[in-house]
């Protein structure tokens, strides 16, 4: 697939996201609009989701960068990394980015915003002391290139997107606990209705994780290919990864709804643990599917294979 059709099918990726989130929440409003006998929370739950998927296209990159305690990054502060983004960023003919750190040793990097004209790539100040020059042109190379391949509108939306479905989803469950429904006055016919509306509302963010974390997984492979064309140095990315899979602590700020965003999982890379290679075929792959991100070494093997 190339450039422009990857582009288009993130962009129909995001309208299908959007669309489905506001099948789901206006789902739930109706559940909980009939659980109570009450038509205007299902009114609110449609003004919700439209207000919701407005704040996810306009806000969800501020919404991000607070979550992970990001602040501007200054030339003077951070030279490399202001230069190093400038020179690639014309390379791959996009707008310089804002840039933004983070303040802490874990190295790990992220691009959010919602197109090349409103994006911003963020580092830990641990990323930035751990690279090399060379290292740190293949990650940047690798977040320029989510910008460019429009993976951070679709990535980003999905944070706000997925954690709103599982905050609507929790609401109701607790509602539910408490009682206060419309009286049992069609028996089995109430029962059942609600016992299926409780299950397809738990079943709903988990739904939305998975589909985060599908989506999170393929883009990984797709921008570390197309930064390592960018750079013309695989071999700057691979050691890159390698130095982000041999830091095993997690980050102060790891945070669940943001982590498919980064380059590494800010958690802590796991794949390479004693644990991981000694669990059966089932729980690895448990594992693989709740997982943002694919393991390091099949990132490497597959940059180092490019060169073959």
């Amino acid at each position: 697939m190339n450039l422009y059709a990857q582009q288009a099918s993130n962009i129909r990726r995001t309208w299908a996201l959007v669309f489905g989130f506001l099948v789901v929440v206006i789902a739930v409003g109706y559940a909980i609009s009939w659980y109570y006998g009450d038509p205007m929370i299902l009114i609110i739950a449609v003004i919700i989701a439209v207000g919701t998927n407005f704040y996810a296209y306009w806000s969800s990159d501020k919404l991000v960068l607070s979550l992970n305690h990001a602040r501007p990054a200054s030339r003077e502060e951070f030279f490399d990394f202001y230069t190093v983004t400038e020179n690639l960023a014309i390379t791959a003919g996009l707008p310089k980015p804002k840039l933004y750190v983070i303040d802490d040793l874990a190295p790990n990097a992220f691009a959010t915003g919602r197109d090349e004209s409103h994006a911003v790539v963020c580092a830990t100040t641990g990323l930035l002391q751990m690279m090399s020059r060379v290292e740190l042109e293949g990650v940047i190379g690798h977040e320029l290139s989510h910008i460019k391949n429009r993976d951070i509108l679709l990535m980003t939306v999905a944070v706000v997107l997925a954690g709103f479905v599982a905050i609507v989803a929790n609401i109701f469950l607790r509602m539910s606990f408490f009682g206060g429904g419309r009286s049992n006055d069609r028996g089995n016919d109430n029962a059942i209705f609600m016992i299926l509306a409780i299950v397809g509302i738990i079943l709903a963010p988990i739904a939305a994780k998975l589909i985060e974390l599908a989506v999170s997984r393929r883009r990984e492979f797709l921008a570390d290919a197309s930064g390592a064309l960018l750079t013309r140095y695989p071999e700057g990315l691979a050691s890159a990864l390698g130095k982000l899979g041999s830091y095993t602590a997690p980050m102060k700020s790891a945070n669940l709804a943001t982590a498919h965003l980064f380059i590494n999982d800010p958690f802590g890379e796991k794949s390479s643990s004693p644990s991981s290679r000694g669990s059966s075929g089932f729980s690895s792959w448990i594992e693989r599917l709740f997982s943002t991100h694919p393991p390091i070494q099949d990132r490497i093997k597959a940059l180092l294979a490019s060169q073959a």
